[in-house]
C-alpha cells in the first residue's frame, strides 16, 4: 500500500510539475507575442517564476523526505496535503494570470489607437505649426510704404460743412503730424467704430492723406488743406 501511495505521490508531483513546466513554456509563447506589452507581462512572468522556483524547491524537499521516510507514511500524507494546499494558490495564479493576458491584450489594444490617434494630431499641429510660421515670415517683411492716390479738395467747400470734431482732428494733425486712428480715438475720446468712420469720411472728402503701406492706416492733414487751417486761424485772430 505504501508503494502505491507513494507512486501516486509521484504521479502528482510529476502531474504538477508538467503542469507547471507547459505553462511556463505557454506563458514564454506569449511573452514573444507581446513584445509591446512586454514590461507589463515580465513583472507578471517573474513573479511568477519566482513563486514556481520557490514551490519547485519545496516540491524537491518533499519528495527526497519522501524517498528518505518510506516508513513515515502518515506524515508524508499530511506532507502531501500541505503541497496540495500550497499548489492550490498556485493555480488560482495561475487563471488570474490568464485572465490578466486578456486584460493586457485589451490595454495593448487602446495603446495602439490612442498612439494612432497621437500620431495623426502631432502631424497636424506640425502642418499648422508649418503654415504659421509661413503667415508669421510674410508678416515679418516691411512691407512697401504706399500712399493713395489724393483725392482733390473741394476748394470753395473747404471748411464747410465741417462739425466741431472734425475740425479738432484736422487741427491736430496739422500741429502734431500723421497719426492712425486708434491714436486719434484716445485723443477725441470716441468709440473705435466712431473715430474709424470719421476718419474714413475726412479722406474721402479730400481733407486727409493717408499711407497704405501697414496697418493702421497713418492719416495726415493735405498740404493746401493746412493753408485753410492757418487762414481760418488769423481770422480768428
Amino acid at each position: 500500500m505504501i508503494e502505491v501511495l507513494l507512486t501516486l505521490i509521484g504521479i502528482l508531483l510529476a502531474a504538477t510539475v508538467a503542469a507547471s513546466v507547459e505553462y511556463y513554456r505557454q506563458v514564454r509563447k506569449a511573452q514573444k507575442e507581446y513584445e509591446k506589452a512586454r514590461e507589463a507581462v515580465e513583472d507578471i512572468v517573474l513573479s511568477f517564476n519566482r513563486e514556481l522556483k520557490r514551490e519547485a524547491d519545496r516540491l524537491e524537499l518533499v519528495t527526497y523526505k519522501v524517498e528518505g521516510n518510506t516508513a513515515k507514511a502518515d506524515a508524508s500524507l499530511k506532507r502531501v496535503d500541505g503541497i496540495e494546499q500550497k499548489i492550490a494558490p498556485i493555480e488560482s495564479k495561475v487563471r488570474a494570470i490568464a485572465e490578466n493576458d486578456e486584460s493586457v491584450l485589451s490595454k495593448i489594444a487602446e495603446v495602439d489607437a490612442k498612439t494612432h490617434d497621437i500620431e495623426e494630431s502631432h502631424q497636424t499641429l506640425t502642418t499648422k505649426i508649418s503654415e504659421l510660421e509661413e503667415q508669421v515670415q510674410k508678416l515679418s517683411a516691411v512691407p512697401e510704404m504706399k500712399t493713395e492716390p489724393v483725392i482733390p479738395i473741394r476748394r470753395d467747400k473747404a471748411m464747410a460743412a465741417l462739425t466741431e470734431t472734425e475740425v479738432i482732428v484736422l487741427e491736430m494733425l496739422s500741429a502734431e503730424g500723421p497719426k492712425t486712428a486708434p491714436e486719434i480715438k484716445e485723443r477725441v475720446h470716441l468709440s473705435r467704430e466712431h473715430t474709424a468712420r470719421l476718419m474714413k469720411k475726412l479722406y474721402e472728402k479730400g481733407y486727409l492723406e493717408r499711407e497704405t503701406g501697414k496697418i493702421p492706416f497713418r492719416y495726415s492733414v493735405k498740404t493746401e488743406m493746412k493753408k485753410f487751417l492757418n487762414r481760418a486761424e488769423n481770422e480768428q485772430m
